[in-house]
């Protein structure tokens, strides 16, 4: 079916100098990878990005600043995050000031609701803000997982552009992509690093890998390769990018699962000259020595260093 968005767009990752402040000159420098990379797009203030940590001042200056960066080169994907209904309108309003081209939306979290309520509150988004809207299906975070059959009717009632689903749950996405395959301008994204080539082959349109801030261009070659046909070239990329996925697994479990997934993206980020620390937003503790040098063999092995 046609689509408005496809291919490979990571969540883009934060970086903070040692004493915490955000760095927007590496902002930029992954900013510049990425997108020499060869991305499709890329998505802000999403969980790669820390912004359950970010104040509304530093939201503010990571999506001006990557906006800046990215002048226009590709679609900007921004996260509208808040609790509830009213609260994502307003931060919706303020990213698309700010130059988002679509929003990402979950349900709403410490509030406690249920499908009829998430309804109502993608709904009523819809209704206030000029942009198409995707539906970030992410229940580790939300403690709610999005109904199959509420998304692919708010996709026909044309309330939702999409849906990035970081779920986990490879059953229910083989389902979405079934019972989607016909709506127009429908685009489903992957956010499971590892098995990309299979969300592409049922029929996903695209990839938010948080891993691809690191290796953005083998994302791009596996994406491409999928779009080419060669499923064989598409499997070996796939297969690197899952030795290289190993980078989340060198923390030594001093640090939370949170802070071991993007730590690792910061430190491989930073031996590779992109970012100037690997510092993470308080209180995740950063990776240390022996973790980056465990990262640093990894990359070796997979040519990024």
């Amino acid at each position: 079916m046609s689509t408005q968005f496809q291919g490979v767009i990571p969540p883009v990752i934060t970086p903070r100098h040692a004493d915490g402040r955000v760095d927007t000159a590496s902002l930029k420098n992954v900013t510049k990878h990425l997108l020499d990379g060869g991305v499709s797009g890329l998505f802000v203030l999403g969980s790669s990005g820390e912004v359950p940590y970010m104040t509304n001042e530093e939201r503010e200056l990571v999506v001006s600043t990557i906006a800046d960066a990215n002048a226009g080169a590709v679609p900007l994907i921004v996260g509208a995050n808040e609790q509830t209904t009213n609260r994502v309108i307003e931060e919706a309003r303020k990213v698309v000031d700010l130059g988002a081209d679509a929003i990402v939306v979950t349900s709403m979290y410490y509030a406690i609701g249920n499908a009829q309520e998430t309804e109502t509150h993608f709904r009523s988004i819809h209704a206030a803000v000029d942009k198409p809207i995707f539906a970030y299906d992410v229940p580790v975070r939300t403690h709610f997982k999005l109904p199959t059959d509420l998304l692919v009717r708010l996709g026909r009632d044309g309330v939702i552009a999409g849906v990035k689903d970081s779920s986990g749950d490879d059953v229910s996405f083989r389902q979405l992509v079934l019972a989607a395959k016909d709506i127009p301008n429908f685009d489903i994204f992957t956010g499971h690093e590892i098995v990309v080539d299979g969300a592409l082959l049922a029929g996903a349109q695209g990839v938010v890998p948080g891993l691809g801030n690191v290796d953005p261009a083998g994302y791009r070659r596996l994406f491409d390769a999928t779009q080419d046909g060669d499923w064989t070239a598409a499997a070996a990329e796939q297969d690197r990018l899952a030795d290289l996925f190993d980078i989340v697994y060198t923390p030594n479990g001093r640090v939370s699962g949170g802070a071991a997934g993007l730590g690792a993206f910061k430190t491989a980020l930073q031996i590779m000259g992109i970012i100037e620390s690997n510092t993470m937003s308080a209180p995740m503790l950063s990776l240390n020595a022996e973790e980056t040098s465990a990262i640093r063999t990894i990359l070796e092995r997979n040519d990024l260093v």
